[in-house]
């Protein structure tokens, strides 16, 4: 009799084509990702793909108050369209269509990141930009500087801009930029930003905005309301949706996280969800108002599948170019959008083990960099959408332990899935997700202790970073407000110290973390001069000697991106040990002897061996070349 354990699946599925192609471990590819399973990557992907559906309806509900292409026949009661019902019932037709639009960019773009540039990365239409776009550019109904139609071209040559950038290695280059700690506040300020979404009305609802103050408690139920703001009068923390995602969905995944039972962070949502859908509760999805009749009315169609007739490129406006505030617009789309998709990939590549310390970029960044800008542009050209982008919520995939492609390609599968169960997988409710976001926040807070704490140059643009990204819902802001910082406190004592050494600050040569953004040019040896051709990325470089097979990675670029891969996990696992060594002697303080009956920790030389096993296929493939 066959047995089809998971072990046996894993290792065969490794063996075979895709474990190769994916680089699962033990697949005996040079480049495998220690830890990665086939089964595992398929969990992962479908927990970013529960923590990511959710922008099917928000994001259909953004830009449908565009107006789109609808057309307004306004008088002069009605300016803007409010009260019209041809128009209104044109944009409910356009909302629908953005459904399937929006499931059908985030299937491609999602599965050509997993399949190209195997990053286990969802991407999607971006939240913010997407505002930006629909509020600040078209306008409430049309009422932007910009239309529709011009608003579209503008994304569309965004992405063709992206895509010239990443063909010169410009996009690797602001990678390379970033100062170490200022990568490493990133992956924490994302970790807070998926918090402040957890706990918003985006998740669990336990914050609203204010009036007297910035944030105040929410989690009132719709009576204790205000119509208008919608912050809580009263009876703050008494909605039981709230408690139910807290408890059932959030206690209960520490719990199975604290047991490691796989699947930790899927299970919560798939059974808080259920709860949800029954409509004689009070924690039900779809009260009986307007909007829940609508959504349950649709929740009941189980399986929806329609086009987008109303989107498409006819309504791109190829003469916008004439006009300068589609310029304007394209130049907020264009460095909002390469911030925040460069500090997502260099978070997400960090915490997935893809992140190369030596020459400040990830595995596969130019394939990734290609397949965003690609994808960006086929927003604007043939799905009517504002940019596509990597999403933060990938960050709860990885936590699950996808650390390839196969993570991405099963997120795209239920983008997939969601096109003709749109009813459902739209139907989440964002209290299922919310506590699961808020965990994967406090994963992702492991970072700040690999902060250069020591050295206040560093240490506060790395705090601005972590501070700004989740109060201005921005990744990009929360880069620039830290790299201004960052420059300041590091230029102007260099240049005093060249009037004279003693106006350097102190902890300046010994403390103060080394930057260098040439490091990933030189030779191999480390030394040499830069040539002109060095800033090029690798494969165009190969392109340009002659080589035919110019993607491939060569036996010199394989070792040291496993050199590089080591680097960045050695520096973890000494945080790793340094922590240990301190709770071990905190132990003998406190006389502590429960420990010794209990399970074994990791201890620091566990991670030591795991740390060698992940550099066997190096050693493995120098032994093959030689």
């Amino acid at each position: 009799m066959v047995s089809f354990s998971p072990h046996r699946i894993n290792e065969a599925v490794a063996r075979s084509f895709i474990g190769r192609w994916f680089r699962l471990d033990g697949s005996g590819h040079p480049l495998a990702r220690p830890g990665s399973k086939f089964l595992t990557e398929l969990r992962a992907g479908t927990v970013t793909a529960a923590a990511m559906l959710y922008i099917i309806s928000v994001n259909a509900s953004i830009l449908s108050d565009s107006g789109g292409p609808c057309v307004c026949e306004s008088t002069a009661d009605d300016p803007i369209c409010v009260n019209n019902t041809d128009y209104n019932l044109c944009k409910n037709e356009l909302s629908r269509d953005y459904v399937t639009a929006t499931s059908a960019i985030s299937l491609i773009s999602t599965f050509f990141m997993g399949f190209l540039a195997n990053m286990p990365l969802g991407l999607a239409p971006g939240l913010g930009v997407n505002a930006y776009f629909a509020y600040s550019q078209v306008g409430f109904n049309g009422t932007g500087p910009i239309s529709y139609h011009e608003a579209l071209a503008a994304v569309f040559l965004e992405g063709i801009i992206f895509f010239a950038l990443t063909i010169f290695g410009l996009r690797q280059w602001v990678v390379r930029l970033i100062p170490r700690s200022i990568t490493t506040a990133i992956g924490c300020g994302i970790g807070l930003f998926l918090t402040i979404i957890g706990l918003s009305s985006s998740g669990l609802n336990v914050i609203t905005g204010g009036i007297s103050t910035p944030l105040q408690l929410g989690g009132c139920s719709s009576e204790y309301a205000d119509s208008v703001t919608g912050f809580c009068n009263s009876h703050v923390l008494q909605d039981p949706r709230m408690w139910l995602g807290i408890f059932v969905g959030g206690v209960l995944t520490a719990f199975l996280l604290l047991y490691r039972v796989k699947g930790a962070l899927l299970w919560p949502i798939l059974l808080v969800s259920i709860i949800s859908w029954p409509r004689p509760t009070s924690v039900t999805a779809f009260p009986h108002d307007v909007l829940g009749d609508s959504n349950f009315a649709f929740f009941k169609n189980v399986v929806a599948a329609r086009g987008f007739k109303l989107l498409g490129p006819k309504n791109v406006d190829w003469s916008a170019y004439a006009n300068g505030k589609v310029w304007v617009a394209l130049i907020s789309f264009l460095y909002v959008d390469l911030l925040d998709t460069t500090g997502t990939m260099v978070a997400m590549s960090k915490q997935a083990g893809l992140y190369d310390a030596r020459d400040g970029d990830f595995e596969g960044s130019s394939v990734a960099f290609l397949v965003d800008s690609s994808c960006i542009a086929a927003s604007g050209l043939f799905f009517g959408t504002s940019p596509c982008t990597p999403f933060v919520e990938s960050a709860s995939g990885i936590s699950e332990g996808g650390k390839t492609g196969l993570t991405a390609i099963t997120t795209a599968f239920w983008f997939f899935i969601s096109i003709f169960f749109a009813p459902i997988l739209s139907n989440i409710p964002a209290w299922a997700t919310g506590s699961v976001l808020i965990v994967v926040g406090a994963m992702m807070m492991e970072n700040a202790v690999s902060i250069n704490w020591d050295y206040i140059g560093d240490a506060i643009p790395a705090f601005i970073v972590i501070a700004v990204i989740p109060f201005t819902y921005n990744v990009a802001y929360g880069i620039i407000a830290g790299l201004i910082v960052f420059i300041l406190l590091h230029n102007v004592p260099k240049l005093m110290g060249k009037l004279s050494p003693r106006l350097l600050p102190p902890g300046w040569h010994d403390l103060k973390d080394p930057y260098n953004a040439t490091a990933g040019l030189k030779p191999a040896n480390g030394t040499g001069t830069i040539t002109p051709l060095a800033l090029l990325p690798p494969w165009l470089r190969k392109l340009l000697k002659g080589e035919r097979r110019f993607w491939a990675y060569t036996p010199e670029e394989m070792d040291r991106i496993l050199e590089g891969r080591a680097m960045t996990k050695d520096s973890a696992d000494a945080a790793a040990r340094m922590r240990q060594e301190e709770r071990d002697e905190m132990r003998k303080r406190m006389g502590d002897e429960v420990t010794t009956k209990e399970v074994p920790h990791e201890s620091p030389s566990d991670q030591v061996n795991a740390l060698e096993q992940g550099m066997m296929a190096s050693g493995s493939y120098e032994m093959e070349r030689k």
